[in-house]
């Protein structure tokens, strides 16, 4: 038998596996199958599904996380490059510089640094060294470029390894500070791992040699205390962090607040050590203030000029006041939300969008009102936009903790839920109406909601219950800008949008949504849910959402990011007043009064209030992401109905594919990807007991359609059973009611006969030498398949 006859999987055994393990390819090198995405996450109503993983045949590695090659095989009946495209897609998205085809006859190799392409023989394969030494040259490497190269990852048993991406951040970070870079920028996704990408980037710099004082920095105590014992716990015994303004110049890794480092009053702690001292400084949110150049941030970089400086953020800036590029230049790499929903790494969202009738209406108060204080109402056009900032319409509070509350009773009341709101004040006024709205669950645990904002020390101090996965309460968290960056909360499975967004806010918008992207499968967490009331999901469509960055105000060295204690001279809520970006109000303010200020009051409140205007739902829709990462708000039925039609645009199409497949399973999983969950349409329906071909057909092509048990009565009906004698008779009727009861996913699969329903008969040997063996007895499930879906 000539190749030609052979499968991929027989062409690899014999001929393409050899081939690489005689050119000295051990098999702590070699990874066969070796997936890199996860498989996307497909959210229909409640029910998820993963998509396929992107796989490649082998991946090679001339030292672990070090991979140079990539190799994809193709059965003999296809030319000896057929799979070198493939090959090199996957080498774009793994960055690695070497790809081959195979059909068995030979390879096809293409240098991906240089672009040149040859054909080698079976026996002409390289050798691990060979491609090293080949890699060394093609990219100009030195000696102690070399050095950080070849430095290992951190790693003990059982400690995570680093996804593709990661492998690739980390990777160019250090070869790009190897190579004397001294200004660097990486992009990635809120959830992605940034933490982690900055410990090894830290640690191989450090036990290479090449950068040995190193500070990381941060904006939040939150952010380095999770650090410190999380991703940074290695570095125990040469960590330290930064407390008091006093700096112990004996250890190593220092993590440290800006703020603390900048000091205040002309306390700058930072000027204790020689600007020398550090030879790298790692920038964590590097958005909030060290692109722009007067800010604190910029005073310590500046003084630790001399250090490499590498900066994360999910959202760079470029505005006219500052500039993440101009600072840093060109991203080294950029990982995006879309590229980690399609991946399989984030969550999928599915955004409710509720119109309430004063915010799609606007609302102009009668001549002469006045508020709930005595004072009158200004008398203009008020909208989404002044709500809560300037005006406070009671009722439309009420409306919103009752829908969230609705939502949540309608799921589950555990979920973990944020809700963002414009100010402190408003946070407090939307806890108290979600308290009316939940008696009974905060009669039982005061706990379960909770404000979480910069002047509550109570609020603030369950932080880390929220955020953690073991922690039941709190439940819910109403904030205002706290909760917006570098809190992990894994779990948060609801995100409220009650805030405002204006012309500038992507980066908010992006680090709001960033909390719930986090996947937690273990704790049944698959996908989030973004309810807005403010109609900030519009943001999805703008470009800038997970394209170039965009313009806003970023924060200065005035501005409370640490969460500082606030007092009656601090500014108001001001959306356009620079030292107060946020829009948190005093911590004693009431919402009330003069508005705050130094100057003399102008005799207006600093905020109306209105208790007798009712506020009712207008509208209320569900979108959910496409495969392409767009919003849809299609209904789930029309949604599949397209999806089906795209690829099978007739019904005779569909009838001969499913008849010549060899699994019918593969026509669902491949609709699947599409994002086509049959399951979801199922739940919808109402009709849990169809079978997928029949659902498939009466959707897309408006068939009467029958139940898996009608199905499975008509085929005994027809006597085929009688064909089968003594056991294979057997084996078949319990195949079938198997499919009458699960469907057809189960029979195809040969662990079916391993079921107790199977055991009764035989072991799955015998039950195979009943039909002649293996290759007769998938002939005969595929004849029972055929049978099952005749006329």
């Amino acid at each position: 038998m000539g190749k030609s006859h052979l499968s991929e999987e027989d062409i690899k055994l014999r001929y393409i596996t050899p081939a690489i393990q005689n050119a000295g390819w051990d098999n702590k090198q070699i990874r066969m199958e070796y997936a890199f995405t996860a498989g996307r996450i497909i959210l229909r109503g409640n029910i998820t599904a993963r998509g396929r993983k992107k796989s490649a045949d082998y991946l090679l590695s001339f030292k672990n996380n070090f991979p140079l090659a990539i190799v994809e095989a193709k059965d003999n009946k296809q030319p000896l490059g057929a799979g070198l495209q493939q090959a090199i897609d996957y080498a774009r998205i793994l960055d690695i510089p070497y790809v081959y085809a195979s059909n068995g006859d030979g390879f096809v190799e293409q240098n991906l640094i240089t672009g040149e392409v040859n054909e080698l023989s079976l026996e002409d394969f390289p050798s691990p060294e060979s491609l090293y030494q080949r890699y060394r040259i093609d990219k100009g490497i030195d000696e102690i470029e070399e050095k950080v190269m070849l430095e290992p990852y951190y790693y003990i048993p059982n400690y995570k390894t680093p996804r593709y991406y990661q492998r690739v951040a980390i990777n160019k970070t250090v070869d790009a500070v190897a190579k004397g870079r001294d200004r660097a920028l990486l992009v990635c996704a809120t959830g992605t791992g940034k933490t982690y990408m900055s410990f090894q980037i830290i640690y191989r710099l450090w036990k290479a040699g090449i950068k040995k004082k190193i500070l990381f920095l941060a904006d939040r105590n939150v952010l380095i205390d999770q650090t410190m014992t999380g991703d940074f716990k290695p570095f125990s015994g040469k960590m330290t962090k930064v407390q008091n303004k006093n700096l112990d110049s004996s250890y190593e890794i220092y993590l440290a607040l800006y703020q603390q480092l900048a000091g205040d009053n002309g306390e700058e702690a930072f000027l204790q050590l020689q600007p020398n001292f550090f030879d790298l400084i790692v920038i964590d949110e590097c958005h909030r203030g060290s692109a722009k150049e007067d800010s604190a941030w910029r005073k310590i970089l500046d003084y630790f000029s001399s250090a490499t400086h590498v900066g994360l953020t999910a959202t760079p800036i470029e505005t006219k006041e500052a500039s993440s590029f101009s600072y840093f230049g060109e991203p080294i790499y950029e990982y995006s939300l879309k590229q980690g929903i399609e991946d399989g790494f984030l969550a999928p969202y599915k955004v409710i969008r509720i119109g309430l009738d004063k915010d799609l209406e606007g609302y102009r108060p009668e001549a002469g009102k006045v508020d709930k204080y005595g004072y009158e109402i200004e008398d203009r056009e008020y909208n989404a936009k002044d709500y809560d900032r300037n005006l406070v319409i009671d009722d439309r509070t009420r409306v919103v903790a009752s829908k969230i509350t609705e939502f949540l009773k309608n799921t589950d009341r555990f979920s973990k839920t944020i809700v963002f709101c414009v100010d402190i004040e408003h946070a407090e006024r939307m806890r108290q109406a979600l308290i009316n709205e939940n008696k009974d669950l905060y009669a039982e645990n005061d706990r379960y909601i909770m404000r979480i904002t910069g002047d509550n020390d109570i609020g603030k101090a369950q932080l880390e219950n929220f955020i953690d996965e073991e922690s039941a309460y709190p439940v819910i968290a109403v904030t205002s800008e706290l909760m917006t960056t570098g809190v992990d909360a894994k779990m948060c499975k609801l995100i409220v949008l009650e805030n405002n967004f204006g012309e500038n806010g992507m980066t908010k918008f992006k680090q709001i949504i960033g909390r719930g992207t986090r996947l937690l499968e273990d704790y049944g967490k698959t996908y989030f849910t973004i309810m807005d009331f403010r109609n900030a999901s519009r943001l999805f469509a703008d470009p800038a959402f997970d394209g170039k960055p965009e313009v806003v105000i970023d924060l200065d060295e005035k501005d409370p990011v640490e969460d500082p204690p606030v007092g009656p001279d601090d500014p108001t809520d001001n959306p356009d007043n620079p030292d107060n970006p946020d829009g948190e109000i005093p911590e004693d303010g009431d919402g009330g009064g003069d508005g705050g200020g130094d100057g003399e009051w102008d005799g207006k409140p600093r905020k109306y209030y209105v208790g007798d205007v009712l506020v009712k739902v207008l509208s209320e829709r569900v979108q959910y992401v496409d495969k392409d990462g767009k919003l849809i708000t299609e209904s789930l039925i029309d949604y599949t109905k397209k999806n089906i039609l795209e690829q099978y645009s007739r019904l005779d199409e569909f009838l001969r594919t499913w008849t010549e497949a060899e699994k019918k399973q593969a026509i669902i999983d491949e609709l699947q990807d599409d994002g086509v969950l049959l399951e979801a349409v199922k739940q919808e329906l109402g009709k849990t007991e169809l079978d997928d071909f029949d659902l498939i057909c009466h959707i897309a092509y408006d068939k009467a359609p029958l139940t898996k048990k009608e199905r499975a009565e008509n085929v005994k009906k027809r006597h085929y059973l009688y064909k089968y004698s003594d056991i294979a008779k057997q084996v078949i009727e319990a195949l079938l009611d198997k499919y009458a009861n699960d469907g057809i996913k189960e029979i195809e699969d040969t662990k079916v006969l391993q079921l107790k329903e199977f055991a009764k008969i035989g072991s799955p040997m015998k039950i195979v030498k009943a039909f002649g063996g293996k290759e007769a007895y998938q002939k005969a499930v595929q004849e029972l398949e055929n049978e099952i879906y005749y006329a």
